[in-house]
Order: C-alpha cells, then sequence, then structure tokens
C-alpha cells in the first residue's frame, strides 16, 4: 500500500520542527486585532483553552467533584476559571462586581448534579471568547489606568489586571491537569 506524505509531513519530518497545529498558541504568532502589548495575555487565555479541551476531553463527570488528597476538584477548577477572568475584566474596565457574579463566586465550591463536563467547559470557552474580544477594543493608552479591585478596592491598573488574569488562569489550568491525572489514573487502578 503506497503511503502519500504532505509537503509539510516531509519538511516537518526533515527539520525536526513541528506542524503549526502542535506548536504552543504563543508559537504560532499574534492573534488577530489584540494589541502587540496584550499578544502574552491572549496567547495564555487562548493556550488555556487547548489544554482544558484536550485533558477533559474524556474526563469522566463522575470524576467532577472528587477531591484526591484534599486538593481542589476538577469542577472547581472550570468553575472559577470561568469566573475569574470575569471578574478581572469586570475590574478593569472599572466596574464592580454586580450581584450574578457574587452569587457565581460563592457557588464556585459548591457541586451541582446538573453540572457536566461539556457545560462547564464551554462556560468556559466563552468566558475566553468574551475576553478575547475585550482585548481587541483595547485602548493601549489606559493599560496604565487605575483600577480598584473588590470591596477593599485593591490598587491595580488595567493591564496588571488583564495579566494576572492570564497567569491566574494559567495556574489554574495546570492544577485542573495535575488533579485530571491523577483522578483519571486512580480510576483506572480501581
Amino acid at each position: 500500500m503506497p503511503v502519500f506524505l504532505t509537503l509539510d509531513l516531509v519538511l516537518t519530518r526533515l527539520s525536526g520542527m513541528k506542524k503549526v497545529s502542535e506548536l504552543e498558541v504563543w508559537q504560532r504568532g499574534p492573534i488577530d486585532g489584540v494589541p502587540a502589548l496584550l499578544q502574552p495575555v491572549a496567547h495564555a487565555l487562548l493556550q488555556a483553552v487547548e489544554d482544558v479541551e484536550k485533558e477533559m476531553e474524556h474526563f469522566s463527570p463522575d470524576l467532577l467533584w472528587k477531591n484526591p488528597g484534599g486538593v481542589a476538584s476538577v469542577s472547581f477548577h472550570l468553575k472559577h476559571l470561568s469566573g475569574v477572568i470575569e471578574r478581572l475584566f469586570t475590574y478593569a474596565r472599572g466596574e464592580m462586581l454586580n450581584e450574578e457574579q457574587r452569587s457565581y463566586l460563592a457557588a464556585e465550591t459548591v457541586s451541582h448534579d446538573n453540572d457536566t463536563v461539556y457545560m462547564l467547559v464551554d462556560r468556559f470557552k466563552k468566558q475566553i471568547s468574551a475576553a478575547l474580544e475585550e482585548l481587541k477594543t483595547a485602548d493601549i493608552r489606559t493599560l496604565t489606568d487605575k483600577r480598584a479591585v473588590g470591596r477593599k478596592q485593591i490598587p491595580s491598573t488595567v493591564i496588571g489586571l488583564w495579566f494576572h488574569a492570564a497567569e491566574h488562569t494559567q495556574r489554574h489550568v495546570g492544577q485542573l491537569i495535575v488533579t485530571a491525572r491523577i483522578l483519571k489514573a486512580l480510576a483506572e487502578k480501581r
């Protein structure tokens, strides 16, 4: 049976390079419409989506609220990721949280029977999409504008909040991946 190789595949194998789809998001180039100064934020958020989608693809819903060794559950991380991005972008706009956002925050640690892997991942993806649209409309002249966070009015800036959203997201995605893999390994041993 003949084997057909695409030019891309041949060049990739010869050069030892990865295909574009195998590269991390930041290695693929700029995100259309996002100002240059905010590319690292966009790259980190998009990488988080890819990492979550890959890890959650075959994740058992029975494991969503398990917390091995007392660590936060996968469901908590998925809920928290969506909520924290929305909250930090709200503060970056100079707004305070509304009642719905405060209620969501309070419910991040609460198990709900209607939580599904698909629903939680989809909400996260929609939140990332909304964040990217906001970055595309950013006025870079306001990046160092002061912003206050929460009831305590903790001082920050627009860019500080957006970068914190990106790094906080990456941190929780890493924790989610480790927790998911531990749970999958424990389930396979049974």
